[in-house]
């Protein structure tokens, strides 16, 4: 689902309107004019409509993050997919005052970069992955990896955040990375490698394993790649859930992508 299937974002627009311009063939924003939807609701869906144009035109995240209700903001992930940054850390434990971050990877464009604690993974370099993306995705980051960069570099993460955890909870799909990627028949290539198993391996290489950093380095790297393949699966079964009204109401048109 695109945002130009968006209504919601409009005050006074809530899905139930949303859905019956949906099912009255109004599905995309070229379909909207003042004959459909009249008064102040659409005077104010009008406007936005106009607003949100121009937003999307400039690349700007931020301002469908703020305008959409929180239970919907996985329709940016469309629009905003290219230039994502998709991320994941590891660490030394659950305290984010207390443990240390030990890798980073981050899928932006198709490529990864992983920083390790003590080579390359700095201030700086975690600030620039994040800087400059339209939208971050993580799994669990609103309550973990966000708080963990921000405390252990100083950082303020404010960059639109689409948690698939949240996402997935939509589709009644709850439990860790793992479980949900086979739910949805997602495979991993990489090694079987727990949360534990991580701390394990971050410490076997501070005793000298080379190769414990290697499969930590590979595990953490997965994870962050498994996060687009996830959000197209969801976000595709989503899309195909709140169009169901449409067909079922007996629309011919489907929402243009």
């Amino acid at each position: 689902m695109r945002l130009e299937n968006t209504f919601v974002g409009a005050r006074g627009v809530g899905e139930r309107t949303e859905r019956d311009l949906w099912r009255r063939g109004v599905t995309h924003w070229d379909d909207f004019d003042r004959s459909v939807l009249g008064g102040k609701r659409g005077r104010r869906l009008e406007d936005f409509i106009d607003e949100a144009r121009d937003h999307l035109s400039e690349g700007d995240a931020r301002f469908f993050d703020e305008a959409l209700p929180q239970g919907e903001r996985w329709r940016l992930y469309e629009n905003f997919r290219e230039d994502a940054c998709f991320f994941d850390i590891e660490t030394t434990g659950l305290d984010h005052e207390r443990d240390v971050v030990t890798t980073a990877s981050f899928h932006r464009s198709g490529e990864t970069t992983t920083l390790v604690r003590g080579r390359d993974l700095t201030r700086e370099a975690v600030r620039a992955h994040l800087a400059d993306a339209s939208l971050l995705v993580t799994f669990n980051g609103k309550r973990f990896d966000v708080p963990f960069l921000e405390t252990s570099f100083d950082l303020d993460v404010d960059t639109p955040h689409l948690d698939a955890m949240y996402t997935c909870r939509k589709l009644d799909l709850s439990g860790g990375l793992k479980p949900i990627e086979r739910e949805l028949g997602l495979d991993r290539e990489g090694p079987e490698v727990t949360g534990r198993d991580a701390v394990r391996l971050w410490h076997a290489y501070e005793r000298g394993d080379e190769s414990a950093l290697d499969t930590l380095v590979e595990y953490n790297r997965e994870d962050a790649v498994n996060l687009r393949r996830l959000l197209d699966a969801v976000t595709g079964r989503l899309h195909d859930r709140v169009f169901e009204s449409v067909r079922s109401g007996g629309s011919t048109n489907e929402a243009r992508e």
